[in-house]
């Protein structure tokens, strides 16, 4: 073994150095005032792993090949380190009244993180599936994190259970293409991969259990009770950073191992996009909770960041990271004011807790309809622009059925501005006699707030930013 292949791996390595500087904190901090005090050690520490990513940026590889890091991945794992930033900042005053667990919240949370850098660095299916478990067995730690709550009991039975038998069949389609090309290695697979049965099944299977981790329909039944039973901070930090790990992972090994079967596959990605955009929005409506409102609104993002993978190209692969950029500033500002009136409101997270809410909070309400109207795709903001370059990849190929999805796409638009629309009707049209009184927010929400609205409002208007994303290429 060449050691000297580790320092291939910087991103990991540092998030590796800050768990153990994490562990070492927590467990020589027996006083009150030093954990509250650690807290914010933590936030800081969570900047290492968004310099290193921006630092290690030249392509690299270990370990004969099982690992990989190119230009487009180091970029991603930039975004999503400073996406769990954000939610370890919007986390704060959470944690702090939870600050016990501190510790243990902020270990999960770089150690799920670390599995998701794995995974995305995979060029072996083996160390994938390493990555894979290392990213979901400390997520479902987090979603049972609130002891208190049988619902976050409920949610995280729900997740592992899922999660485990996706897994099961997962490496079930994984042993298929071993036993149809003879090796684990993405490259390698490439080159014997064919149409034949086998590796048909095996891409269907393996297909199945990431489209579980993205939450697509038809595997997305754990996503609402989930999302509903985790603390707000980890519901936050499931809808956007594990989401945008796997898909960018999926369209990784799409690409590199299944590149000869694409007919395949993009026709498992063309039926799975309708329902997933169309179910979602249309079970959306019918929501009161909001937080269930919000997971079956990921679940539609997901259809429409999968909606990049069909070009199979350069400009999917830019696509599909931008969009991922810009719904964690746009879906984190939603949980940050979420998160921020549920500790406010004694636990209530149901949409009527925000009838009247622009008349005492109004520059919160006016920071969440910005939100929404991002994640809406209406314009001038960052949204508008990210589906719009998601559109144009989706018909890259020229595939007559492409086109027909991406005009389903649009039409689910509007329905999406709907149900988005119900939420700031709630906010300012709504009349109560009892609106939620004025708060001030703390620190961790004005912080996240501010890094996340000025993101809404810059990253589709500063041409830099996608120049960045499309430079890096796959």
């Amino acid at each position: 073994m060449n050691y000297s292949d580790f320092f291939n791996m910087l991103p990991e390595l540092t998030l590796i150095a800050a768990l153990l500087v994490v562990f070492f904190m927590d467990f020589f901090c027996p006083s009150t005032a030093e954990r509250k005090a650690y807290l914010g050690t933590g936030t800081i520490l969570m900047l290492m792993p968004v310099i290193s990513t921006c630092l290690g940026s030249e392509p690299s590889s270990a370990f004969g090949g099982i690992y990989v890091a190119s230009d487009a991945i180091n970029v991603m794992k930039a975004i999503l380190a400073f996406g769990t930033l954000v939610v370890v900042i919007m986390s704060k005053s959470w944690v702090e009244n939870n600050w016990k667990l501190s510790g243990e919240f902020h270990m999960l949370l770089l150690s799920t993180l670390l599995g998701m850098f794995m995974m995305m660095s995979s060029g072996s299916f083996l160390l994938f599936f390493l990555g894979l478990e290392t990213a979901s067995v400390p997520l479902a730690c987090m979603v049972a994190f609130d002891r208190r709550r049988k619902e976050s009991a409920e949610g995280a039975a729900k997740y592992i259970l899922v999660a485990t038998f996706s897994s099961g069949v997962m490496l079930f389609g994984i042993s298929f293409i071993y036993a149809a090309t003879g090796t684990l290695y993405f490259e390698d697979v490439a080159q014997a991969v064919s149409g034949s049965p086998l590796c048909i099944m095996g891409l269907a299977f393996f297909f199945s259990g990431l489209g579980f981790k993205i939450s697509l329909v038809p595997f997305h039944f754990w996503t609402a009770d989930t999302y509903q039973g985790a603390p707000t901070p980890v519901t936050g930090y499931l809808s956007v950073i594990s989401k945008g790990a796997a898909a960018i992972t999926l369209c990784t090994i799409l690409m590199k191992a299944f590149g000869p079967m694409v007919h395949y596959w993009n026709y498992m990605l063309y039926i799975v996009i309708v329902l997933s955009i169309t179910i979602a929005n249309l079970f959306a409506i019918r929501q009161s909770e909001l937080k269930r409102f919000m997971a079956f609104s990921s679940i539609s993002q997901a259809g429409y960041i999968m909606l990049a993978v069909v070009g199979n190209g350069q400009m999917g692969v830019a696509a599909l990271t931008y969009y991922v950029l810009v719904y964690i500033v746009a879906n984190m500002a939603v949980f940050t004011v979420i998160n921020v009136v549920e500790q406010q409101n004694g636990g209530r997270t149901d949409m009527s807790a925000y009838n009247g809410f622009y008349q005492t909070n109004p520059k919160l309400s006016f920071l969440m309809t910005l939100a929404l109207f991002s994640l809406a795709g209406i314009p001038p903001f960052a949204g508008m622009f990210s589906k719009f370059f998601v559109f144009m990849a989706g018909v890259q190929n020229g595939e007559p059925m492409a086109y027909f999805v991406v005009f389903i796409a649009l039409v689910n638009t509007v329905v999406s501005l709907y149900y988005y629309l119900l939420i700031v009707k709630a906010m300012y049209i709504t009349k109560t006699d009892n609106p939620l009184p004025t708060f001030k927010s703390d620190e961790g929400t004005k912080i996240a707030l501010a890094i996340c609205t000025a993101g809404i409002a810059l990253f589709g208007v500063v041409s830099y930013v996608y120049g960045w994303i499309a430079a890096a290429g796959l």
